[in-house]
């Protein structure tokens, strides 16, 4: 039997009978439930949900509700209203909830910037930094340790704009956060800010950071000081046993004749090294085939990697006995792998 709209004249129905209302088939009943729930914080999920319902007046009923609720309680649906902005005719109580963080008490921002929805602490940090609500320190803080990507980033970029030329009081508070996070974004992001501050000297044990993006930063901020890399590179490569990315900087900012330094470290005791000079030859578009082919048979994983991608190029050049001798059995598994991508490079089907 079809539920009865609830009766205008009748007794108020008690929440969960006024929910199901709320999800019935039949418009009528929707728009009548609404009416009754204006009152129900219980049902305001519900509210929002119907704000994107696709009988207009429903939809219009709900929206009409939703304006009128308050700001508080809108708040505590953010991560809903958000899901509901997916929908067609779904934007209206996310514009709501924006326009509530814009210009709403700060209080109602600062309360969703920890929330554990991703769209929710988004939006709220996104707003946060639009007004200036965040000390400079506290954005660092987060670009370091959020765990969203899109919220590091904001907040780095954030941080690093609202330093000021030359201040060096900063460095603590904010640059040093930024230079000790986990991702290479966050890192270069504090690079680049020791140059804003005028400590450009300090850029220099970032030229040997794991990323390229980083050590890219680096050179950049010591070019800017008056600093030349390169020599440091150099310098760096004669033990580079602490610092193996030192030796693929060299390749990224050398010359040529820098190439003889680099291949020297191809027989390094240190598989990182090894691996580093492999990548150092292909940035200087120095790769010999006869030096590079022996790592391909290397105990390192990590360098039989570099070795294929620096032989792709060259794979028709490489003896085909060779490469299927890797894969024999017995052979580990990332030098069989290389033999096979190898072989396909050079047009060989391997099965």
């Amino acid at each position: 039997m079809r539920r009865r709209p609830p009766s205008p004249g009748g007794e108020c129905p008690a929440t969960p009978e006024l929910a199901l209302a709320l999800c019935h088939p039949d418009g009528r009943v929707r728009e009548a439930a609404l009416d009754r729930s204006r009152k129900r914080p219980a049902l305001f999920s519900l509210v929002v949900i119907r704000c994107a319902d696709w009988a207009g007046p429903v939809r219009d009923r709900a929206r009409a509700i939703l304006a009128e609720a308050p700001r508080p309680l809108l708040i505590t649906h953010a991560a809903l209203v958000l899901r509901v902005a997916r929908r067609p005719r779904g934007g209206f109580a996310e514009e709501l909830l924006t326009l509530t963080l814009r210009e709403g008490p700060a209080a109602l921002t600062e309360a969703l910037l920890d929330s554990v929805d991703r769209d929710t602490a988004r939006l709220a940090h996104r707003i946060a930094v639009e007004r200036r609500l965040l000390p400079v320190a506290r954005l660092a803080r987060t670009a370091a340790r959020h765990r969203d990507i899109a919220v590091q980033d904001l907040c780095a970029d954030a941080a690093v704009a609202a330093l000021d030329e030359g201040d060096c009081d900063a460095f603590s508070d904010v640059v040093r956060p930024l230079l000790a996070s986990r991702q290479p974004r966050i890192r270069a992001a504090g690079v680049t800010a020791l140059r804003r501050i005028g400590r450009h000297a300090d850029a220099e044990p970032y030229l040997a950071d794991r990323s390229a993006l980083v050590r890219a930063c680096a050179r950049w901020v010591l070019r800017q000081g008056g600093a030349d890399p390169a020599p440091m590179y150099r310098a760096l490569c004669a033990d580079p046993t602490a610092r193996p990315a030192a030796v693929v900087g060299l390749g990224e900012c050398g010359v040529r004749e820098d190439a003889d330094l680099v291949r020297s470290l191809l027989a390094h005791p240190v598989p990182g090294v090894r691996a580093c000079a492999v990548a150092g030859l292909r940035a200087l578009e120095e790769v010999r085939v006869d030096d590079v082919q022996p790592l391909l048979d290397d105990a390192s994983a990590a360098v039989v990697r570099s070795a294929t991608a620096a032989l792709l190029p060259s794979a028709d050049r490489l003896p085909r006995e060779l490469l299927r001798g890797l894969l024999a059995d017995g052979r580990p598994r990332h030098q069989r792998v290389a033999a096979i991508r190898l072989l396909r490079a050079a047009g060989v089907r391997v099965a």
